[in-house]
């Protein structure tokens, strides 16, 4: 797209520089070519420079639409680096509970519910021009029980990221199981709390 842009800015530039070209050269140009040519009058030459000009405007116009949609649909490294940032402090010191036939030890789904979560994070912290899709979160190495590490990029960016979660066993909810009343019904919930850090560069 950035090529692109480029390119309708040099033709665009050429176009002008055509307009700018004296009427008197180009009468020069077509005798020494072809002195039998019928002159060209000064109301087609004047007719011929805004068709030149019109057509430069035009070029430069798709171009600046060009870098726009580039925008739109990638991220930069800026936008990412603080998308990342914005979500590892959303992140860290979060909890949650288990389900009910959860415990202590039940291994987080790293691979699952909780990539999807950091991709969402990143995505509601990127800037206003930052797109709402194109984010990757993906788990490298092994992953325990209670720890994973995320190779976080983008669409459009060339930095990476390195998000580090590592889960603890809080405490336990006691919530009134679906459907249910009173005491009898009550579950226990485990509660965790997650710890997350992120440094640019490859895991």
């Amino acid at each position: 797209m950035t090529g692109m842009a480029v390119t309708t800015f040099v033709l665009a530039g050429l176009l002008l520089l055509m307009a700018c070209v004296k009427a008197d050269r180009v009468r020069a140009w077509r005798t020494a070519r072809n002195p039998s040519a019928p002159d060209v009058s000064n109301a087609s030459f004047v007719v011929a420079r805004l068709l030149l000009v019109a057509m430069a405007a035009g070029g430069i116009v798709t171009g600046f639409q060009g870098l726009k949609a580039q925008d739109d649909i990638g991220w930069s490294d800026d936008e990412l680096t603080s998308a990342v940032e914005g979500a590892t402090a959303s992140l860290n010191g979060s909890s949650a509970h288990g389900g009910p036939l959860d415990g202590p030890d039940t291994p987080e789904d790293f691979d699952g519910a909780y990539g999807i979560k950091v991709r969402q994070e990143i995505v509601e912290h990127g800037s206003g021009d930052a797109p709402q899709f194109g984010v990757s979160a993906e788990v490298t190495g092994e992953a325990t029980a209670d720890h994973a590490r995320y190779a976080v990029s983008a669409d459009g960016a060339s930095a990476w990221f390195c998000m580090d979660v590592t889960r603890a066993h809080t405490g336990w909810a006691e919530t009134v199981a679906p459907g249910g009343l009173g005491e009898s019904s009550k579950v226990r919930l485990p509660e965790f709390t997650y710890q997350v850090t992120s440094r640019a560069g490859e895991c």
